[in-house]
């Protein structure tokens, strides 16, 4: 089990993108607006914990991702790390220490790494610019139990291959080798398995498992798939439109929602255990709105086939609806997914 300690803490984070308005714009003196890509969510990850945040292209999943890694600066809001107030926390020097604490494996692991390094030189890059190991030897340890790690074995066999020579699953595992050459205490996986074949997610997915079993090593894994959510987590906030909708335990979240928009997920894919053949709620229909045009109330009422008018006024509250199990729903206390 996880240590309970929160290792990371997000309070009303937000990061929202200025949009450049016209001549008349300026003229007239109207507002240019902004796109809302994070508007304000609060959410906590335990040391060890392994934490999905579930959502459509859009929701917003990635540039959470990269806020925590500070690939992205944060427009209101704060980000608690061990307890320090990192959110204005800029320049190479003073985020060292905290890169060599906190890492990201990217999705397109092709796009993640150099063509032109080898796997040493790509695996090794990390340890010499956070300046963590003191000689050669030192280094070619690092490297060799970092692919160790993520089952590239024997690890020597793969120091002189380029990325065009490795498969699609060996290039995610050189990808996550990268991040885990820092032996960090937090990695913020964006969608590591989401181009990889059945069989190679599965190998991927039991990897994360087993470095997080060996290192205590907390992950928030981000993904659209709540089934491979469930595999994983132990907890799962789903994100829709910049904010948190549902927050609980993997088997709350997947077998007991109360969030119309978690129900759309989940029935979007091939049901799961006891819930196979079970009709509820219709499938999602339309795209998740502009995040430069937010719906008033409820921002997921245009697409909700049980929104009443008070959705369309008035923005729901997260409310607990179970054991840490939260939902911004007018309905969710009325298991409005209930058969």
């Amino acid at each position: 089990m996880p240590d309970t300690a929160d290792i990371l803490r997000l309070e009303s984070l937000q990061v929202h993108f200025p949009i450049q308005g016209g001549l008349f714009d300026r003229v007239l003196g109207r507002p240019a607006g902004a796109v809302r890509a994070v508007d304000g969510i609060n959410l906590n990850i335990g040391r060890g914990e392994i934490v999905a945040l579930v959502g459509e292209s859009g929701s917003g999943k990635t540039t959470v991702g990269r806020l925590i890694t500070k690939l992205a600066q944060p427009t209101g809001g704060k980000m608690l790390f061990e307890g320090r107030d990192m959110t204005s926390v800029q320049g190479l020097s003073a985020l060292r220490p905290y890169r060599h604490r906190v890492q990201m494996i990217f999705q397109d692991a092709y796009q993640a790494l150099n063509p032109r390094h080898t796997v040493f030189d790509i695996v090794a890059e990390p340890l010499r610019s956070l300046r963590l190991v003191d000689n050669a030897t030192q280094l070619a340890d690092r490297v060799s139990e970092a692919l160790a790690s993520a089952g590239l074995n024997p690890p020597g066999d793969f120091f002189a291959r380029f990325p065009h020579e490795l498969s699609g699953g060996q290039r995610q595992r050189v990808v996550i080798a990268g991040a885990l050459a820092v032996k960090p205490q937090l990695i913020v996986a964006d969608e590591p398995v989401s181009m990889l074949d059945v069989s190679i997610r599965a190998q991927i997915l039991q990897v994360l498992v087993e470095l997080r079993k060996k290192h205590n090593m907390a992950l928030l894994f981000i993904t659209h798939d709540l089934p491979v959510a469930w595999l994983i987590a132990d907890r799962i906030a789903v994100l829709y439109l910049g904010k948190l909708v549902e927050i609980g335990s993997a088997d709350e979240i997947t077998f007991n929602p109360r969030h119309p928009y978690t129900v759309a997920l989940r029935n979007a894919t091939p049901q799961i255990g006891a819930n196979a053949g079970r009709a509820e709620l219709p499938a999602l229909q339309g795209e998740v709105p502009s995040a430069a045009r937010v719906p008033k109330g409820c921002r997921f009422h245009p697409r909700c086939p049980v929104a009443l008018d008070r959705c369309r006024q008035e923005e729901p509250p997260a409310i607990e609806v179970g054991p840490k199990h939260l939902a911004a729903c007018w309905l969710a206390d009325e298991r409005p997914c209930s058969t």
